[in-house]
């Protein structure tokens, strides 16, 4: 089980050294199947059930050689989202997840945590540096995020 909350990310915080560069996409959107690579060293295939705060999930490390063949067979009319990560502690053993968006979604910056129960996530309080939740907006899940033309309508919305 995966307890998770997302939010949008106007003003970036200062930055960790320690990066990881990430491509990710979908094979299927119900359940969700992604693919992730992680600085071309770690292939990973994630098989996602649910939406919102709290969803399955399972996970496995897959070989590069699986993760090309699965990339060449993304979901019709999407894209791999590429990106950097940054681990940021907080406060109570946490830890927020920044994704800073390269390629068709840069610009865009995100942060998620994973929390041990419903009741923790519920109780947080984000950083002042966090911006809007977003966990229970569909519009903002990787899988829409993904879409080719993602970016424009991404951006448009943001412009309100």
């Amino acid at each position: 089980m995966e307890i998770e909350r997302q939010f949008l990310v106007a003003a970036l915080p200062g930055l960790p050294e320690a990066q990881e560069t990430i491509r990710q996409g979908y094979v299927a959107f119900l359940p969700e199947i992604r693919i992730r690579d992680i600085d071309g060293s770690h292939f990973w295939l994630t098989i996602k059930r649910g939406a919102g705060l709290a969803r399955e999930e399972w996970e496995t490390e897959i070989s590069r050689q699986e993760f090309d063949s699965l990339a060449a067979r993304l979901y019709p009319e999407t894209h791999m989202v590429e990106k950097r990560r940054c681990r940021i502690p907080l406060p109570e053993g946490l830890v927020a997840e920044l994704h800073v968006h390269e390629g068709p979604l840069a610009g865009f910056n995100y942060v998620e945590v994973e929390f041990p129960t419903t009741d923790a996530a519920n109780a947080f309080q984000p950083p002042a540096w966090f911006g809007r939740e977003v966990t229970e907006d569909p519009r903002f899940a990787y899988t829409e995020l993904s879409r080719v033309g993602a970016a424009s309508r991404l951006a448009a919305f943001l412009r309100r």
